[in-house]
């Protein structure tokens, strides 16, 4: 049964993030934010972090995702056309895609990830030290990640509102 659910709840946070990428209303793309928040604080529960996923429903998925909300309702932007991308764009997009490729390819040529020894895991309870040890060595390329994510989200919401020159004119 564990299986089962981790294999859905990865694949609900794997949809729900093209969703974010994909989406041409930037509403639609905050929710499917939201979804992906609430499909990583599934996959913290499988690995019984109950406290990482009650912290990143409340402040990630309650507070940054209503934030943006309303930076985007406040801003007010429509799902127009894009500027064509020329130069430094299409430079940082290459990059990334070659980043994306040779953290494959890493992955791929080292194999699966080594699970930690669990005698020397010492046993969680309600002490909030035993929670930080676990957060910065266990949970903390998880985490991490989803600092990322946020980062990149938040540098999404400031393109999609920018106004471009001449951009008024076009419609």
């Amino acid at each position: 049964m564990g299986t089962l659910l981790f294999n859905l709840f990865a694949i609900f946070t794997v949809v729900t993030a093209v969703g974010v990428i994909v989406c041409r209303n930037t509403v639609n793309g905050a929710m499917c934010l939201l979804l992906s928040l609430v499909g990583v604080a599934g996959l913290f529960v499988g690995l019984h972090a109950y406290l990482l996923a009650f912290l990143l429903l409340l402040v990630y998925a309650g507070a940054i995702v209503a934030l943006f909300l309303f930076i985007i309702m406040l801003l007010d932007t429509k799902g127009q056309d894009r500027p064509r991308l020329s130069g430094i764009p299409v430079a940082a997009r290459v990059l990334a895609v070659a980043l994306i490729g040779a953290g494959v390819a890493s992955f791929i040529a080292r194999g699966r990830l080594n699970s930690p020894d669990l005698a020397t895991v010492p046993d969680v309870g309600s002490n909030l030290k035993l929670y930080a040890y676990q957060l910065f060595t266990t949970y903390l390329l998880p985490v991490q990640v989803l600092g990322f994510l946020l980062l990149i989200a938040m540098l999404g919401v400031i393109v999609l509102s920018k106004r471009f020159e001449g951009m008024e004119d076009v419609k």
